[in-house]
């Protein structure tokens, strides 16, 4: 009779045993059967967007223009919202290309013109872009340029040289680039360029004096470095106008 109660307890302690580790794995594992946290939805979205209007197309004064009058009325098409949003533009103009040096900043035009006064005997960059009552604003339409009469003037400066190659921040392959830009002067004369090139943001180097082409081939250069130029645009009447400095990296 003892036997048997001993091997009784004996069995019934293994059966508890096995249960307990049976309930410790279901508490740590969390069971085949559960679902799993899922993937991240990552940010929220937000609501949906709302789309900036058109970007405006320049009309008046015409690009390269020389303007006898310096009261000028400024020009542009509609743009468009594809929310139909009330519009309303802003013009800026600069002395220079780069829009560092802005003489003019009008917003909130409900037209598309602006008469604005400038300074006679100057040359000035002009740009426009659109916003809708929600804040949403286009991209700055291109910039068109213009040159203001002087008193008796029978000479200008040439425009601010443009750039066209290699783009700004850019990356070249090989050790030479090819350089290319845009340069006109209102009068019609002749345009020669000086050239500088070197790794110096304020580069000092003349690698060429009186190119006459709007391109040029820089050699010989170093791998995996920027390099920052400029190019100086002269009429040959004793007009110099110096370009703004750009840069590039060989790969």
């Amino acid at each position: 009779m003892m036997k048997k109660t001993t091997k009784r307890r004996t069995t019934m302690k293994k059966y508890l045993f096995i249960t307990m580790i049976g309930i410790l794995v279901t508490a740590c594992g969390g069971g085949s059967d559960a679902p799993g946290p899922g993937p991240d939805p990552g940010p929220d979205p937000g609501p949906t967007g709302n789309n900036a209007p058109t970007v405006p197309v320049l009309s008046a004064p015409e690009n390269n223009l020389l303007c006898i009058d310096n009261n000028l009325e400024f020009s542009w098409s509609a743009s468009s919202d594809a929310e139909e949003d009330a519009i309303k533009y802003t013009i800026e103009v600069s002395l220079d290309a780069a829009f560092t040096q802005i003489t003019h900043s009008v917003n909130n035009i409900t037209a598309t013109s602006r008469t604005i006064l400038l300074d006679r005997d100057q040359a000035y960059y002009w740009r426009v872009r659109a916003s809708d009552s929600k804040n949403a604003s286009s991209d700055f339409s291109s910039a068109f340029q213009l040159y203001t009469e002087g008193f008796g003037e029978e000479n200008h400066l040439p425009f601010a040289p443009s750039l066209q190659k290699p783009e700004m921040d850019g990356t070249v392959q090989g050790t030479s680039a090819s350089l290319m830009w845009g340069a006109t002067d209102v009068d019609g004369d002749s345009l020669t360029f000086d050239i500088y090139l070197d790794t110096d943001p304020s580069p000092t180097t003349k690698v060429v004096a009186d190119h006459p082409s709007k391109d040029y081939v820089a050699s010989s250069l170093a791998a995996a470095t920027t390099y920052y130029w400029k190019v100086v645009a002269k009429d040959g009447k004793g007009g110099i106008t110096i370009g703004q400095v750009w840069s590039f990296t060989t790969n």
